[in-house]
Formats: structure tokens, sequence, C-alpha cells
């Protein structure tokens, strides 16, 4: 069976001095480690974290795939390199950078690689420029944070994106990022655990109260991690709309309910309980198998479990293809099928 991870992560192992060549900031880049096949992430002069050769290999990834039966990864760039903070100009020639790598990997091995770009969305109109770009170098989507340097994805300034995301037909993949206090919950790892679901739970929350999913509703938007925390608190999300309309439904009249089936998640639960409450509310045609790989937070069997849940073959067919060419707007005749 055709199997698309629809949640991966890749850089180019080679990459310039982005706080050298800006002249500010603490940009990413790559140096050797002393470990053979590992390389350290740095931000500016600062030790970010070690990452081994997966995260730019496509060769080792596509092999490392193969013992888990799937063909197809959508790939887009850590969030990190999102520099939603540096000037526009600069994370447009950023951006491009990376669009451009992550656009040859998808020409150069179609049947295996899909590329969703990144985009400096502290500037709309630089954000339109480099997604119509994107579009034409090949790109299915782009992905973008769950925040936009603290500003929800409801504030007006981002709607022209969202309307050149739905005309351009490019898929969007909202990624948790720059996680709501994090300076006060460092330890225990907190911010991945309890910020992330957070985080998309807060974008999920803006898009639809914001009126966002009402005004576009061919948008194709997916929201990564099962759609954090939204899912599971959607009751507490329903009743506050319904008990304080005042607060909640100032832009939008319509229950957020209504928006379950018109929007998509990836699987990411690591919980075949959890998986089922939202096969449930969501259906299976708009959940699609993703991993995070290749960090370790993510599902890195690839949606073993999902194959020991003796799920109706049509859900499994669902989750492992049809939703996700579903959102990204393709057909099984791309990769040969």
């Amino acid at each position: 069976m055709l199997k698309i991870d629809t949640h991966t992560h890749i850089l180019p192992r080679e990459m310039p001095r982005w706080t050298e060549k800006f002249g500010y900031g603490q940009f990413i880049h790559l140096e050797d480690s002393h470990k053979p096949g590992f390389a350290r992430m740095m931000q500016g002069d600062k030790f970010f974290r070690e990452i081994a050769s997966n995260c730019w290999d496509a060769e080792e990834r596509m092999a490392e795939y193969a013992t888990h039966g799937t063909q197809v990864q959508v790939v887009c760039t850590i969030p990190v390199m999102f520099s939603y903070d540096a000037r526009p100009a600069d994370a447009l020639v950023l951006g491009q950078f990376l669009n451009d790598h992550l656009a040859q990997l998808a020409a150069d091995r179609p049947r295996h690689y899909i590329a969703l770009a990144t985009v400096p969305m502290q500037d709309t109109d630089l954000a339109i420029q480099e997604l119509e770009r994107a579009k034409a170098l090949g790109h299915k989507g782009v992905q973008i944070g769950s925040n936009i340097n603290g500003l929800n994805l409801s504030e007006p300034r981002f709607f022209d994106f969202f309307a050149a995301c739905e005309s351009l037909g490019m898929a969007i993949m909202v990624h948790p990022w720059e996680m709501m206090g994090r300076q006060e919950m460092e330890k225990y790892w907190l911010p991945w655990l309890v910020g992330m679901p957070a985080e998309t739970s807060r974008a999920a929350c803006s898009m639809i109260f914001g009126g966002v999913l009402e005004r576009l509703p061919a948008l194709r938007v997916m929201f990564s991690h099962a759609g954090g925390s939204f899912l599971p608190t959607l009751g507490r999300v329903e009743h506050g709309f319904n008990c304080r309309p005042d607060l909640v439904a100032i832009d939008n009249p319509i229950n957020p309910r209504e928006y379950l089936g018109k929007f998509w998640i990836d699987s990411i639960t690591h919980d075949a309980d959890l998986l089922r409450y939202v096969l449930k509310l969501q259906g299976s045609d708009r959940i699609c198998l993703g991993s995070d790989y290749p960090f370790p937070l993510g599902d890195l069997d690839i949606g073993a479990y999902i194959e020991e849940m003796e799920l109706p073959e049509a859900q499994v067919a669902d989750i492992f293809h049809n939703a996700a060419l579903a959102w990204l707007g393709m057909d099984k005749a791309a990769f040969g099928l």
C-alpha cells in the first residue's frame, strides 16, 4: 500500500553562515561534529543541538523509510529556520535558499519527495511573492508557524496570504513553534510536551474563531501533531463558544464543531486510543500519516501502531495516502501508481 509521510523535516548539509552574512542575529548554520555522521547545529556562535545525517542525506532517508514500507516523504524545513524575527528581506533570502534545496530534492526524486516551502510571514507581500515562486518551483504547499512573532493567525494582516494559498491551490501545514510560556517552563522539556500541543490548538482556534476557514472554504490546512490539544479539548472550546459568545464568537458566529472534517491533521498521537477518538471526530479522510521524522519526539516507526490497530482497510488507506493526496491536491499517478 502507498504510504505518504506528510510530516518530515530536512536541512541542506551546507548553508551560509547567515549571522555573518546578514551582520546580526542568531541564525542557524551547521558545523562538523567530532562524531562521524553527525553535525552541530549552531545558533549564531552558540551550540543549539546535534543532528544525525538523516537530517540531510536524501538517500539515507529513503533507505530508512524503505524499512518501514513507506515510499514518500513530504519534506519541509525545521521551524527554527523560519526566521520570522529577521528583517523581511533577509528572511526572504534565507527562505529562497531553503526552498531551492527542497524543490531540487523533490525534482530529483519525484516518487519519494514532496516539498513544502517556507516564506517570510512577517511581511505578507513578500510571503505571497515567495509562495508564488515556490509553486512555480514545484512545491505543493507551505509550512508556517503557529504564531508569527506572537501574533495569532487570525490577525487581518495574514488574511491575504491565506487567500493566496487558496487561489494558488497551495496546501498549508501549521507547525507549533515559539511556544507560549516557554521561558517559564523550561524544566522537564515542558515547552515540547505542553507548549507544542497548546500552540497548535491556539492556531486552530485562531483560524476558526477569526473566520479564516469560514471565508476561505477551499483552503487546505493541516494542523500538525494531530491538531495538538485542539481535538481533545474541543468540548471545552465549544462550551466556551456557547456560554460566552460575547468573548468567543465576536468574529465568527459558527460553532467550532462545525469545522470538523474541514481541515486535516496528521496522525502523530503516540496513542491508539487517542487516534480512535480523533478518527471519530475527523473521519479517516482528514487524517494523514505523519511522523515528525527524524526527531526523537516523532513517530519513528512511521505508523506501525496504526497497522496494529485492526482498522478497516479503507480507513488505513485513507490515513496512509488518500487524505494526504487530497490535502496536497495530488494523484496517485504522480508516484507511478
